[in-house]
């Protein structure tokens, strides 16, 4: 799978199941996005689905401030969870860009918060234009000819159309939050202090029917994940230098230009840098699904057993393409923005430090064994959170085409100019 850019203007894909209020939704969300990103055109949006059986009508319509206040509220609301210590919160800090607050490859959880999942917690910044999952996936830049593969989806093997399907996930998973079913979690609103405010949005008969409230609960928390001030404020130094705003440094300008160099990082390739021909800022990511073999974490307890592997799109958690083993070992590209503030890297949590998740990069092939363990003969056990049947997957584009003789597309200097310019792509920048 090559990687692509998806030049999609700047528009949420999200809440088109709200009946009645679609227009009204989009068009605020619509609004507030171009207030945030004032290089974006004014589109109309194009919801990722239409079903009007997912949220039934109310006899009072909520309105989208009322959904973005309740599903802020929920967020963080520990109550939620079988333990009762943890939220959505505890995992996708809104100090830490919507990602994890430690550098636990995998976060507790589960009845006792003793249990550790099997995948690291993505941040929930800057998904808002995630396109919906698809097998083939064609550039929207004139050129409809080049299949770019499996693109799109929410999780790390996009197996969520939206981000209320995200929510779900969570909340039931026994890992997590931990709650048997809907009407589990049903019972732990109807009992939270914010009981009255859901029956405000929702209506006063709302919790007579459990599934609905579950359905419009989920929908409450992908309306407060559409807050761009929260969770797409665009407002990094990056940012303020596409803009015209500031000026990079000497060395971040370098990094720059080697993260965009085909000849040497190549980053640009998947995690996409320049303002898109419609106008949107970049996202930092194409939303592909690309399998780079990273090596195989030992500090997650289900790699204890030698016969597991998380496999990504093909499996164990994404079960309708199992089928397909051309594409295990394959998980999305998250965007980069934020991603210096993060302690853990990659799916699996395998690097502490950006320092080592550029290494890996340009040393995966010219210095294997610096990252791999070896066979029982000597030999390296190149791609070995991998079946050996499925490594073929693994993607060999730049900077990953060189064999050990070679020598690595950056050197350690570069490695700091790059990760430099990357720290340009934190929220929150104030002109000094």
């Amino acid at each position: 799978m090559s990687c692509h850019v998806y030049s999609n203007p700047m528009k949420p894909a999200v809440t088109a199941f709200l009946i009645g209020a679609v227009a009204l939704f989009l068009n605020a969300c619509g609004q507030r996005s171009a207030e945030a990103n004032p290089a974006a055109t004014s589109q109309p949006a194009k919801p990722a689905y239409v079903g009007a059986t997912y949220a039934p009508s109310l006899k009072k319509q909520p309105s989208v401030t009322a959904m973005t206040d309740l599903g802020r509220i929920m967020f963080s609301d520990p109550s939620l969870s079988a333990s009762g210590k943890m939220s959505c919160a505890t995992c996708h800090s809104p100090e830490h860009a919507f990602g994890p607050p430690n550098n636990l490859a995998v976060q507790l959880g589960g009845k006792d918060m003793k249990t550790l999942g099997t995948r690291a917690a993505p941040s929930l910044r800057y998904i808002q234009n995630v396109p919906a999952f698809t097998e083939h996936f064609f550039d929207d830049d004139g050129d409809d000819s080049i299949d770019a593969g499996p693109t799109g989806g929410h999780n790390w093997d996009g197996r969520a159309p939206s981000t209320h399907d995200q929510a779900r996930i969570p909340l039931l998973s026994a890992h997590e939050m931990g709650n048997a079913g809907p009407a589990e979690v049903v019972e732990k609103l109807k009992k939270a202090a914010y009981a009255g405010q859901f029956r405000q949005t929702f209506g006063e008969d709302i919790f007579d029917k459990p599934e609905q409230a579950f359905k419009w609960a989920l929908m409450a928390l992908e309306v407060y994940q559409e807050s761009p001030a929260e969770f797409y404020p665009y407002n990094s130094k990056y940012d303020a230098f596409l803009r015209g705003q500031t000026q990079l440094s000497k060395q971040e300008l370098n990094g720059l230009r080697l993260f965009n160099d085909p000849a040497k990082g190549n980053c640009a390739s998947c995690h996409i840098s320049g303002i898109a021909p419609s106008g949107a800022f970049p996202q930092f990511t194409d939303y592909g699904l690309i399998a780079i073999g990273v090596p195989r974490n030992k500090h997650i307890p289900a790699n204890a057993d030698p016969k597991y592997f998380d496999m990504g799109l093909c499996g164990p958690d994404r079960t309708d393409l199992k089928e397909k083993t051309e594409y295990c070992g394959m998980f999305k590209t998250p965007s980069l923005r934020n991603v210096a503030m993060r302690q853990v890297f990659f799916h699996n949590g395998a690097f502490d430090s950006l320092e080592k998740v550029m290494q890996f990069y340009v040393q995966r092939d010219t210095q294997p064994q610096k990252w791999y363990p070896r066979n029982k003969d000597g030999s390296v056990d190149k791609f070995d959170d991998l079946p050996v049947a499925y490594r073929d997957n693994v993607n060999v584009e730049a900077p990953f085409d060189r064999k050990p003789s070679d020598r690595p597309a950056l050197n350690d200097a570069e490695i700091k100019d790059v990760i430099a310019f990357l720290k340009t792509l934190n929220d929150g920048y104030t002109k000094q």
